[in-house]
């Protein structure tokens, strides 16, 4: 049989038709993803084959969602050297046709004539199932089936013992036969099928093992009753032996001496404790005091800094009032201009700001004092936080506050600048005796005015002269100037200050008084971790001392911080002095801005070196760093004594080992109970086998032995003529089943010679047998290693399974049966080297056989020497037609 055409429509996926001809005598290969078709197309060669036309169970048939749709699948094969054409409609307009050679046959006795033709049978009822399949079922593999092949040869079994032409039931008909059932029958009187005893046979094997397990347990009871005699004697003098020295009250004794030594341990630890936390605290005030000297260092490198920049700037200043008189005046104010932009850049990147935290706290008492200590500080530091926060409250300049601040008074600055150098400068100088007035004031001798508004002068007896300055935006940089100041005041007014050095003052004050609280809370934190009344508690003394340390704390100085221009005011000032360089007829006016703001940055330095001198020159704060370097001095004499003690202390705990005391102690303890425990158990197990042994005595032990002995010996005879039956009627039945499989291997042998042929393409020297129903059995390889066709892996009953059904298609072409083989997607379960070599077995069988291979895989079957029909490209064939 070889399929020639394959047309479907309305047959589930396939919604429009679908033809494919061309259909090759060997491998047909048509591939694609999953859920593409495949499937659907073997479904439709099922259908077509095996479904009634009639049914009306066929509903999954339709495309999905389509109740109207009438699924039709058409084939168009050869058989016989003839040529057959199929057409099935199922559900809707439910037809069966067939032609064959121009003759044609319709309904039932088309299916009929199919059924016959193919060796299946056709449901009477509903769908067909398995059973009706037939040969078809056996050389049609359904995806995934591959490896189930009982079912489908036992379907198929009438149909493969008619082609073989002995029907092994004329087999069990023989004398042989009935011979056999003889043998069988009086063996199973003795054995069951699976080898096992049964009826007389297993009885006296039960007989026997009872009367051994009883002769077992009476030889162990005499040993038993021997041995318990032994240890009575031994338990007599083992109790004696205890009672007389009783060696748990001396572990008890050497328990109590170990946890002693325990207790003493632990008192040490406690005490090392307490050292340890008293040490802790001594690091921390140390480490404190550190960091106040060391902000007093900081406050005198600042100082030095400033008064270094304060010395360069006024070396710059000099050297720009000596070059004055020396240069042009365009020149002497654009190098002025240059060097004073690129100071203020300088500046700008080292802007520094220090922030010092200064506070006493003595830690000069030993332990009983440290709490009185405590207390004192923590009351303090209450009393202190209280009155920063009320202080904080008062201060209204903040970091935000202040740079507005700043940036008006720096504008309003550069405002001045601006206005003075552009401003009509008026120099005169006067004869002796001679005076005139300038805008309402008399002046005489030499002199300079800047004239920022229109001016008049009055010379006695000349006359009256009107200057009005030519500066294009001089009278908005008057406005400018005017709505700064107001703006200045208003905000010096809102932060309740007279100037920028008192802001300044007050923003300084602020985060000293922060960094205070946030300082004076850690230490209250430390001093008092639970509370000031847990502390009082302890100790009811010390209010003196109380007293003092609120001198010192409030005795605490705090420092200011300078903020210097930003950088972008410099870079800018920079890119004015050389844009004023270029224009020589600006020249006077940059030389008297650039000595302008050299003058205010020198005041400003000076008096920066002036106030933060005379805090450091501070009676209070010279006081305070003297009280701080005896702080540290006794704090690391402390922490030294502290460091002795503990490391004495930790010596003594290690060298006492607590860890092992404890174990001592547990030693001792578990030894003594288990010592006590044992004597009280050893005293209860003498008096139970002393009454044990009273009860049972040795009266009759052997007599009973002797009787049991005798009827073993009786009971193993009888065993071994029963054995000896059973024995000879298993070897009887073996030949004659022996002989049997003979015969039926006789019968076998066109369907082992296919397989044969097949498997030594796969295992060379293999053999894979038959039984009697043409199942496949052992596989034997290497002339010995032999399994059980279910016992086998997945992937190699796959094998097998295909390999068998090969060989049933070659049996059925010898006889001219039709052995079209589908497979879909088979042998997904191989390996690479087992899948090659089924490549060859399918490529073999091919050359005899058509193959409808349907696979996911097109990769894997690439050098089967056909083309891969791809379900994609059928489809848009179908479409574009």
């Amino acid at each position: 049989m070889k399929l020639q055409q394959l047309r479907v429509s309305q047959f589930r996926q396939f919604r429009e038709p679908l033809s494919i001809d061309g259909f090759g005598a060997g491998i047909n290969l048509i591939c694609g993803p999953n859920e593409s078709g495949k499937s659907t197309l073997v479904r439709a060669i099922r259908a077509a084959f095996f479904e009634r036309h009639s049914s009306g169970t066929l509903g999954d048939l339709r495309p999905w969602g389509d109740s109207g749709a009438a699924p039709e699948v058409e084939l168009v094969f050869t058989h016989a050297g003839k040529q057959w054409q199929l057409s099935k409609r199922f559900l809707q307009r439910k037809r069966c046709d067939l032609t064959v050679e121009g003759e044609r046959f319709s309904g039932d006795e088309a299916e009929d004539k199919l059924a016959a033709m193919l060796g299946f049978t056709v449901a009477t009822r509903g769908a067909s199932k398995a059973e009706h399949w037939g040969i078809p079922g056996l050389l049609w593999i359904e995806q995934g089936m591959g490896q189930e092949l009982g079912e489908a040869v036992t379907h198929a079994g009438d149909h493969l013992k008619s082609v073989l032409g002995a029907s092994l039931g004329e087999m069990t008909s023989s004398d042989g036969d009935e011979i056999t059932r003889q043998v069988r029958s009086r063996l199973e009187e003795l054995l069951t099928g699976g080898g096992k005893p049964r009826g007389d046979y297993k009885a006296s094997i039960e007989r026997l093992a009872a009367l051994g397990s009883d002769l077992r347990e009476l030889d162990q009871r005499i040993i038993s009753y021997r041995q318990q005699v032994d240890r009575l004697g031994e338990l007599r003098q083992q109790q004696a032996s205890d009672e007389a020295e009783r060696p748990w009250q001396t572990l008890r004794a050497q328990q109590q001496e170990a946890e002693q030594k325990q207790a003493e341990v632990t008192l040490l630890a406690d005490q090392q404790q307490r050292e340890m936390q008293e040490l802790e605290q001594n690091r921390n005030s140390r480490q404190m005091v550190l960091d106040q000297l060391r902000a007093h260092d900081e406050q005198s490198e600042d100082l030095q800094q400033r008064q270094s920049k304060a010395q360069q700037l006024l070396g710059q200043l000099e050297r720009l009032s000596a070059q004055h008189a020396e240069l042009a005046a365009t020149r002497d104010t654009a190098l002025a201009a240059y060097q004073q932009a690129r100071e203020q850049e300088r500046k700008a990147h080292q802007l520094a700001r220090r922030q010092t935290l200064e506070r006493e706290q003595q830690q000069l008492l030993r332990q009983q004092q440290q709490y009185q200590t405590s207390v004192a500080q923590a009351r303090q530091l209450q009393s202190d936080l209280l009155e920063q926060q009320q202080r904080l409250a008062a201060i209204r300049v903040d970091d935000t506050q202040f740079a507005r601040l700043e940036a008006l008074q720096t504008q309003l600055r550069e405002l001045n600048i601006r206005q003075q150098s552009i401003a009509t400068r008026l120099r005169f100088e006067l004869l002796p005796d001679q005076q005139m007035s300038v805008g309402g004031e008399l002046v005489n001798c030499t002199g300079e005015s800047l004239l920022l508004q229109e001016t008049w002068i009055e010379i006695a007896g000349v006359g009256q002269l009107t200057i009005t300055p030519g500066g294009q935006d001089l009278g908005e940089l008057v406005r400018q100037i005017e709505r700064g100041q107001e703006q200045l005041q208003a905000l010096l007014d809102e932060l309740q200050v007279v100037s920028l050095d008192a802001a300044r003052e007050q923003l300084e004050l602020g985060r000293t008084l922060n960094t205070a609280i946030l300082t004076n809370r850690r230490l209250q934190a430390g001093h008092a971790p639970e509370g000031i009344d847990a502390l009082t508690q302890q100790l009811t003394v010390g209010k003196t001392r109380l007293s003092e340390l609120e001198q010192e704390l409030h005795g605490l100085p705090t420092l200011a911080e300078e903020q210097l221009p930003p950088i972008n005011i410099a870079e800018q000032a920079l890119e004015q002095a050389a844009g004023r360089l270029q224009q020589a007829e600006k020249a006077t006016g940059e030389h008297n801005e650039t000595l302008i703001k050299l003058r205010q940055n020198v005041a400003s330095a000076d008096e920066e070196c002036r106030l933060l001198q005379a805090r450091l020159d501070d009676p209070q704060r010279r006081q305070q760093q003297l009280q701080l370097n005896d702080s540290l001095l006794a704090l690391r004499a402390d922490q030294t004594r502290l460091e002795q003690l503990t490391q004495e202390r930790a010596a003594r705990i290690a060298n006492a080992r607590p860890d092992i005391l404890e174990q001592d102690i547990q030693r001792y303890s578990a030894s003594a109970a288990q010592l006590e425990q044992t004597f009280n158990q050893r005293r209860e197990e003498l008096i139970a086998l002393q009454a044990r042994l009273q009860s049972e005595g040795a009266d009759g032990l052997e007599e009973n032995r002797a009787k049991l002995a005798a009827e073993l010996e009786s009971e193993s005879r009888r065993h071994q003529q029963l054995e000896s039956r059973a024995n000879a009627l298993n070897l009887l039945h073996g030949l004659l089943s022996e002989k049997r499989q003979q015969l039926t291997r006789q019968l076998q042998a066109p369907l082992q010679k296919h397989l044969d042929h097949y498997l030594q393409l796969l295992f060379p020297q293999a053999r894979l047998e038959v039984d009697e129903n043409l199942l496949p059995g052992r596989l034997i390889r290497h002339g010995q290693e032999a399994d059980e066709f279910d016992a086998l892996s997945f992937g190699s009953r796959e094998q097998m399974g295909l390999i068998s059904r090969l060989a049933y298609a070659d049996l059925l072409r010898e006889v001219g049966r039709p052995t079209l083989i589908i497979l879909d997607d088979a042998l997904v379960h191989s390996d690479q080297p087992r899948l090659e070599q089924m490549k060859r077995i399918l490529f073999d069988a091919a050359q005899r056989h058509q193959v409808l291979l349907f696979s996911c895989h097109p990769d894997k079957w690439r050098d089967m020497g056909v083309p891969a029909r791809e379900m994609e490209g059928l489809k848009v064939t179908a479409t574009g037609s």
